[in-house]
């Protein structure tokens, strides 16, 4: 059974590619002008383009956060999409992973999603960070039993991060363990994931 593994990242700053820049500024310039011109309907439609281009571009910066394959694994093609306004801005970058034995993961890296930029914003909160001491990265583990038998099923596997260093958002969920089966914890198996993307991320801001 394959293994998904979503992540959820919020990145405030990524550097913009040229690539898409001409269309990016074509698109505003043309919500700018039909809104001066009174034609909201054209200048809205201009924008939600002009959002769908940056979104790509952020999801592109967020395929070189991925992992290389393990030893023994193979990495597929990563693949890259972005759901504008109307999947909440999120821009994803995702990437699976095969080894001889049948055993597939996907690792998924979304992002300028208006939800996680409000669990961002709460961790961010300086009360929030005086009461957990002011920490850079602060991280929450868990481990969660499932299924009618929840005592002989394998748990779910739970890491969640923000870091401040570099404005970083992460939640990890292996389902059913992973290759750990019982054995699997949030510390174990999630987190490593988890603070590898972080460390990336923070990497990129420097």
């Amino acid at each position: 059974m394959p293994t998904r593994i979503p992540l959820i990242v919020a990145l405030a700053v990524l550097i913009a590619s040229p690539a898409l820049a001409d269309d990016i500024t074509d698109a505003m310039d043309q919500a700018r002008k039909a809104y001066q011109a009174g034609d909201l309907g054209q200048a809205k439609q201009s924008l939600d383009m002009a959002s769908q281009l940056i979104g790509q571009k952020n999801a592109e910066a967020f395929a070189t956060l991925l992992p290389n394959a393990l030893p023994g694994w193979k990495a597929e093609k990563v693949q890259t999409t972005a759901l504008g306004a109307a999947g909440f801005g999120a821009s994803t970058a995702s990437r699976s992973y095969n080894n001889p034995k049948g055993d597939r993961v996907e690792v998924q890296i979304s992002g300028d999603s208006a939800i996680v930029s409000q669990i961002a914003t709460f961790l961010n909160n300086p009360a929030m960070a005086g009461a957990m001491g002011g920490s850079k990265s602060e991280e929450f583990l868990a481990t969660a039993e499932h299924g009618e038998d929840s005592r002989n099923s394998n748990p779910h596997a739970w890491y969640i991060a923000f870091s401040t260093e570099a404005d970083v958002a992460v939640a990890v969920l292996v389902e059913n363990g992973g290759n750990a089966g019982q054995d699997a914890t949030g510390g174990s198996v999630a987190a490593p994931i988890g603070r590898a993307v972080i460390h990336a991320a923070e990497q990129e801001q420097k």
